[in-house]
């Protein structure tokens, strides 16, 4: 075995032992939300609208505000690996204001929703059970801000186990406060779909407290966090925003373009809105690997940029670049095999099956730009590049995927074929492989720029 080699092993390693503690974390808050579908779904189908609704403004408005504070794992990394732990408590005090300015913007959002639902027309009675369960899990807003912005500082140092612990100890906390408050169960009130946002919110609470005892171990107190207080500086709070503004904001147009199709094909019929579901929820479910290892590589990527190892960066990034093709294909091949084993887990109705079933065709075909790119914007936020990388997505999902999806599902394109739903997921494919192969020269350059800065930028 050649040296190469040997480094790309190792690399691949330390990425992926820092990834899989970070996919577990993911699939446990994926398991919270799914408790509390279905258990409202069970209580009555307004209530699983209502829960669904509110988790439509909820969690595409929380991404965009905490995108702002996933800048602190990259910078703690580069500061880790340029042996300055101790910088890292500044920049954790200046982080934690920009959280208190974030989670009193979604208490405003969340606690006036209403008006929204009035405008887009939404059944009242689901929309009276999602603004109460929106100002229900308003009370949960500030822990949630502040203890996702201290469980990215923990894995920027490279300890991803404590927030993984955190998410699985909760789930079943979760499981019975839903339980009690959707059904009235143990003594408590019976609230409903509501009753969702009060378990939430004591959820979220006890998870920022089960945090604050994290930030007690060593390697956190190495931080010196707690040295000493500081008022907001601009400078540094401006060098934070300028990183994790552009992350939340791309994320935002990804989530937000899905939900805006989702809309769209609603308009279409039942058995699409119900098919694209089934296909999104089986997206979600293969995407959640490439994106943890994504957010690994983001880490080790920035941990060899402040050792100034910039070789070993771009080895790292082009490692977990080869590792994604390989899931990807995997899974690809696994989707086309199964596909009508894995939609019979959703739903046995003969027209959605057949739509579902051509779905999983369109993801089984992207999938290998999906996943690259989501390890690619990984290895670029290790880099602090992540400008560019937004307005990438910008011009590839809203520019592109959008508006020539609509126009060949509407038959505009292609006067006379309008293949619906399909062409929805056509205009994806496009947007995502554009948005893939522009983040992939970029990564490239980037990373040829550290090695070689006299290049043009």
């Amino acid at each position: 075995m050649t040296t190469t080699s040997k480094h790309n092993r190792s690399e691949l390693k330390a990425v992926l032992q820092l990834g899989w503690p970070m996919v577990l974390t993911q699939l446990f808050i994926m398991a919270n939300g799914f408790l509390d579908t279905a258990m409202a779904g069970r209580y009555s189908s307004t209530d699983l609208a209502g829960v669904s609704l509110g988790g439509s403004i909820l969690w595409p408005t929380f991404l965009l505000l905490t995108g702002l504070t996933m800048a602190l794992t990259p910078i703690v990394s580069q500061l880790r690996g340029g042996n300055q732990i101790s910088k890292v408590g500044h920049q954790i005090r200046q982080g934690l204001w920009i959280c208190l300015a974030t989670s009193t913007l979604l208490l405003v959002v969340l606690l006036n929703a209403s008006p929204v639902y009035a405008f887009v027309g939404v059944d009242a009675s689901a929309a009276k059970v999602a603004s109460e369960y929106l100002a229900a899990i308003a009370w949960g807003v500030p822990p949630l801000i502040f203890y996702v912005a201290l469980r990215h500082v923990s894995e920027g140092l490279g300890h991803p186990r404590p927030p993984m612990i955190i998410a699985a100890s909760v789930l079943p906390l979760n499981a019975v406060l839903n339980y009690g408050l959707i059904y009235g169960e143990f003594g408590l009130p019976e609230l409903g779909g509501v009753g969702c946002g009060w378990a939430t919110a004591i959820v979220l609470w006890v998870e920022l407290l089960m945090m604050m005892f994290v930030m007690r171990l060593p390697y956190f107190r190495a931080t010196t966090f707690f040295a000493r207080f500081e008022w907001p500086q601009r400078k540094t709070i401006t060098s934070i925003a300028k990183i994790g503004g552009p992350i939340g904001l791309s994320i935002f147009l990804e989530m937000s373009l899905f939900s805006v199709v989702a809309i769209l094909i609603a308009r279409i019929g039942v058995d699409e809105v119900a098919a694209n579901t089934i296909a999104g929820n089986l997206n979600w479910l293969t995407f959640v690997i490439p994106m943890s290892i994504g957010s690994a590589a983001s880490i080790r990527v920035a941990f060899h940029i402040g050792t100034n190892s910039f070789h070993q960066a771009r080895a790292t990034a082009a490692t977990v670049y080869r590792f994604s093709l390989i899931y990807a294909l995997i899974i690809s091949l696994l989707l086309v095999l199964f596909r009508y084993t894995l939609i019979g887990i959703y739903t046995t109705d003969p027209a959605v099956v057949a739509i579902a079933a051509n779905l999983l065709l369109f993801i089984a075909v992207y999938q290998i730009v999906d996943d690259s790119q989501a390890v690619t914007i990984g290895a670029l936020r290790g880099y602090k590049d992540t400008q560019v990388p937004m307005y990438i997505s910008l011009v590839g999902y809203w520019f592109i995927a959008l508006p020539v999806g609509h126009a060949l599902a509407q038959g505009i394109l292609l006067p006379g074929l309008a293949p619906g739903v399909y062409g929805y997921w056509t205009g994806l494919t496009l947007g995502l492989s554009i948005v893939a192969v522009s983040v992939g020269f970029r990564l490239w350059h980037i990373s040829g720029k550290y090695l070689d800065p006299s290049s043009p930028s």
